[in-house]
Order: C-alpha cells, then sequence, then structure tokens
C-alpha cells in the first residue's frame, strides 16, 4: 500500500512497527540509513534522469510575465555558479543550504556527490531537449496512474499530457506539465 507522508512525518514513520519500507529522500535518508537494522534496497543512481527535481511555474503565469520568468533563471543560474564554486563563497552557499535542509556542510555535500545537478543552462537544455525526456515522462505517468496517483478519474496513464520539446506524451487537449527550455536557453546563450 502507498501512502504519501509528509517530509516532517516520514522520519517518525519509519520508526512504527507498521511501517516496513519508505521511499524518501536527503537528509531524511541519511537519518533513515543511520537506524539500525535499515537497508537501502534502491537508490536514483540505477535510474539516471529518471528522478527529476524541477523549478516550476505555472503557464499563465509565466506567459503574462515573462520577465519574472527571466529573473527566476537568472537568480537560479547564479546561485548554481555559486554554490559549485570552489571558494570560500561556494562553501558558504553549500554550508547555508546544508543548514536549511536539516543537515551540515558535510552531508549537503554528499548529497551533491550523488546527485546529477545541472550547474550550467546549457547542460539542462541538452537535458530537456532530449528524446529521452519524453520517454521518461512515459515511465513517470504509467507509474502514477499504476499507483493511484493521477487521481480516482484517470482511466489511463495518458489521461494528462505531459509536453517536452521532442513532443508530448498523453492527452494533447489535458496538458498539465511542460518542460519548456526557452529560458534556459536565454541563459546559456547570455540573452536573459
Amino acid at each position: 500500500k502507498v501512502i504519501n507522508t509528509s517530509d516532517a512525518d516520514m522520519v517518525a514513520a519509519y520508526t512504527t512497527d507498521d511501517v516496513t519500507a519508505v521511499v524518501t529522500w536527503n537528509p531524511l535518508l541519511s537519518e533513515i540509513e543511520a537506524m539500525p537494522n535499515s537497508t537501502k534496497v534502491f537508490d536514483s543512481g540505477k535510474i539516471p534522469g529518471e528522478i527529476i527535481d524541477l523549478l516550476v511555474v505555472n503557464t499563465e503565469t509565466l506567459k503574462a510575465n515573462p520577465d519574472f520568468g527571466k529573473a527566476l533563471v537568472g537568480a537560479w543560474y547564479e546561485i548554481m555558479s555559486t554554490m559549485s564554486a570552489d571558494s570560500a563563497a561556494g562553501k558558504a552557499a553549500r554550508e547555508f543550504m546544508g543548514k536549511a535542509s536539516g543537515t551540515d556542510l558535510a552531508g549537503y555535500e554528499a548529497q551533491l556527490a550523488s546527485t546529477k545537478m545541472f550547474y550550467t543552462p546549457a547542460e539542462a537544455v541538452t537535458f530537456t531537449n532530449s528524446a529521452q525526456l519524453k520517454t521518461t515522462m512515459k515511465y513517470v505517468a504509467e507509474f502514477s496512474f499504476k499507483h493511484g496517483l493521477l487521481g480516482e478519474g484517470a482511466p489511463d496513464a495518458g489521461f494528462i499530457g505531459i509536453e517536452t520539446p521532442s513532443g508530448v506524451f498523453g492527452s494533447d487537449s489535458n496538458i498539465k506539465l511542460r518542460f519548456d527550455p526557452s529560458y534556459m536557453k536565454m541563459a546559456a546563450d547570455g540573452k536573459l
């Protein structure tokens, strides 16, 4: 049985007798792995590119406020540049982010070491434009449907549409997620 559990409750839930497995991420994973008798049976390193952390903006908001999109992407890649730098500023940024995410510098750097980051907009554009992204979104939709995450009214995995530069998976008339590389491309080209 799949039960969606909040971050705040995940570690505590794992310690109860009726919870025998959890799907989680760092820093919660580090806490759970440190518990006696816990065993990691799978991690996203075995399925590269399939679990994607995103910065998401409502499509209509972005259309109405393109400068917002430019500012957001500009700020994103500014901090990505800082946090990936081998400098005092980079270390300070990682230390701050570690504390903000419930860990310390070492814990945060361990998370980064096991995470594929797109530190430059060009890397993100390449990933977003790949045909693999559409295939990955098909996997996500199928998993979500199989586990009831698309809602009780969803007749199949293609009920919702997911738009990528290489095409749409699912319904063209019910697109709920769009991967638009245009702002990242502007950043990569120095045109923000």
